[in-house]
């Protein structure tokens, strides 16, 4: 059985001290020894950014891939090997930006993968400019007059594309972070988690202490049915979005098990990656 130690790099993050992502980090590996999934047995693929850093501290299988296409990257691994824990993870400016289609088209499809946000509503590596969800009027380093564009959803774009796992966490509350992205991940299907981590340097308005004030949770709502996705809309309207939980949940086939058999999905289990020795040499002399 895998132990936290298992999970853990001698790579230490090299975050600001304070930033969301930290928990983020410690989330995914308490979430995965408590789910008694073993090391390589998962997989972990990320975007680029300051977020996108996360795939280097979890030893697991890990990928860093190109600005906005972690999860067409993430699908492609599933698809290949559906016995893989996959989960993605990137920020607002990697998924919600130039990788938008992705997230549209892989809660259509409903790829079984688990897609965690650290949403900072800033671009943070690159040194604040707006992001894809900085609020109207933020002043940012690329709009010091206030941001003229109005933010996007990504809870209302999840719940019209047809993602069937629909959460929000926040940084700062360990111990619900750490079950909705377990939850997550025990679904089958498409499931993303959007997650408040603020950015303690480039983002002074939206910190910790403006989450714990205006943040209801969700789970504790009487009365509310995640499975009732019209209840999910107006939550989100309600709200605003200032909510933590569990939005929305629908038991769906998963794309895998929708594809006709020999489709070219499972291709690990049609021996389509099987290699002699010769051919793994070759293989490994390209990236040594």
């Amino acid at each position: 059985m895998s132990t936290l130690k298992d999970y853990r790099m001698d790579i230490k993050p090299n975050w600001c001290p304070g930033c969301g992502d930290f928990s983020v980090l410690a989330a995914i590996q308490k979430s995965a020894v408590n789910l008694n999934i073993e090391p390589e047995d998962m997989a972990l693929i990320s975007g680029i950014g300051c977020s996108g850093r996360i795939s280097g501290y979890v030893n697991v299988y890990s990928m860093h891939t190109m600005h906005g296409r972690a999860l067409a990257v993430a699908q492609g691994v599933k698809l290949a090997n559906p016995d893989l824990h996959v989960i993605c993870a990137g920020g607002d400016g990697d998924g919600f930006g130039i990788g938008l289609n992705h997230f549209a088209h892989a809660g259509r499809r409903n790829v079984d993968i688990t897609y965690i946000v650290m949403d900072n509503q800033i671009y943070g590596l690159t040194k604040g400019q707006m992001s894809p969800t900085s609020p109207q009027g933020m002043e940012t380093k690329s709009s010091p007059g206030g941001n003229p564009e109005q933010p996007i959803n990504p809870l209302q774009m999840a719940l019209a594309s047809g993602s069937s796992f629909i959460a929000q966490a926040f940084s700062g509350d360990l111990k619900q972070l750490v079950s909705l992205i377990e939850q997550g991940m025990k679904h089958k299907g498409f499931s993303f988690i959007n997650v408040f981590s603020p950015c303690v340097t480039f983002n002074k308005i939206l910190t910790y202490e403006f989450f714990k004030k205006n943040l209801v949770n969700l789970d504790e709502r009487e009365g509310y049915e995640p499975s009732n996705r019209g209840m999910a809309f107006n939550i989100v309207e309600e709200t605003s979005s200032m909510f933590t939980g569990v939005l929305y949940k629908n038991e769906r086939k998963t794309l895998t098990e929708s594809q006709p058999k020999g489709s070219g999905t499972d291709m690990l289990r049609q021996g389509q990656f099987e290699l002699n020795e010769n051919m793994k040499d070759k293989l490994i002399s390209r990236f040594i």
